[in-house]
């Protein structure tokens, strides 16, 4: 009954959503090829600073009172109230800290490396409907986009651990490498799953088809979003996207106790600060994927769209602080192995059994 009606709602087409670009452009007064750059620049620069200053509370502060929460111990608690101008002093204790430059390394692609990580990762949210009127693009194939986007990690990944001129960093590239191949495939072939019964690529129409009603229990109306008409490709696709953004139990490219940081040891100062940058982003992209993907985007009653938004994407990076206290890490021989012969079988399974269902009822 449920896919019925996905079937019937699915790749409509409908009315294009008013986009940022053309909000601020109508704004400022501006048309043409002028209102459209000028309306994506600020649109742009927007959307980064929000998803910048999530990161800059995630990273340095919340991350640490979530892990002592789990893990029954005090977080920073004395600058500032409740901690939280330990942001300011850990960027200020950073940014100033001496870059240094190791010996023999590969210098362009050394310096490029830092930068692409996080890069990719802001680049996934250009597609990505946020609620309120707040997304910068909504092209026919924007899913695709998004994943590709995010995959440009791994580009950047290799290029810190190959340039470096360190073993450590070496073995942190490659494992990232094959770690990323292992699950980004599972990760894509699910949420194709997704696509068969939405019918469209485009990000506004696989929020609008969650949009529609499930079913109705004691007057409550339950909405289609694809979390509870698929829970296993959900799951699955949780799984994938820890795989995918380095969290335990995958966090092996970087291992602490095995290769001392991995793709990233030879790094500090600014170049540390914009991996560690692009590794936070990289959780919140994920979040926002499973959000559009499972979740119905920023679907949700009586708060604004954004806000429902942003709470589902830290639902998520709340998700993978608890995996990362609570779940150790895999060998590299078993994370392999739980990638190819594990999720990948899986998502297959997932991918027909969707297929099948979809074409009886149609």
């Amino acid at each position: 009954m449920s896919a019925t009606v996905l079937l019937q709602s699915g790749g409509g087409g409908g009315n294009d959503p008013v986009l940022l670009p053309e909000t601020i452009a109508n704004l400022l007064g501006l048309s043409g090829i002028v209102g459209d750059i000028v309306g994506g620049l600020i649109g742009a620069f927007l959307i980064a600073n929000i998803m910048l200053a999530m990161t800059a509370v995630a990273g340095p502060w919340a991350k640490r009172k979530i892990t002592a929460a789990f893990t029954d111990r005090i977080a920073v608690n004395r600058i500032g109230p409740f901690g939280l101008l330990i942001i300011v002093a850990d960027a200020v204790r950073l940014l100033s800290k001496e870059l240094i430059v190791p010996e023999g390394v590969d210098r362009p692609a050394w310096d490029l490396g830092p930068l692409i990580v996080p890069f990719s990762a802001l680049l996934g949210f250009a597609v990505i409907p946020m609620g309120s009127g707040i997304q910068l693009a909504d092209p026919e194939t924007g899913v695709v986009f998004a994943f590709a986007a995010s995959s440009i990690a791994s580009l950047g990944l290799v290029m810190c651990g190959y340039a470096s001129n360190n073993k450590y960093s070496l073995l942190g590239g490659l494992r990232a490498v094959a770690q990323n191949i292992a699950y980004e495939i599972p990760l894509i072939v699910t949420a194709a799953s997704v696509i068969i019964f939405t019918g469209t690529l485009r990000p506004s129409e696989v929020v609008a088809v969650q949009a529609e009603p499930l079913l109705t229990v004691a007057g409550v109306t339950i909405p289609q979003w694809f979390a509870f008409v698929n829970p296993f490709a959900f799951a699955l696709f949780m799984l994938a996207n820890l795989a995918e953004i380095g969290r335990n139990p995958f966090d092996i490219p970087e291992a602490p106790t095995e290769i001392v940081a991995g793709y990233q040891t030879e790094y500090s100062s600014v170049y540390f600060v914009l991996i560690y940058l692009g590794e936070f982003i990289h959780i919140f992209l994920g979040g926002a994927l499973v959000a559009l993907l499972f979740l119905g985007g920023p679907a949700g009653p009586v708060l604004p769209g954004i806000v429902w938004f942003i709470i589902k994407i830290w639902a998520f990076f709340l998700f993978t602080q608890w995996a990362r206290s609570a779940i150790p890490r895999l060998r590299i021989d078993q994370l392999i192995e739980v990638g190819w012969k594990g999720m990948l079988v899986l998502s297959f399974a997932n991918l027909v059994l969707t297929a099948i269902i979809v074409g009886v009822i149609a």
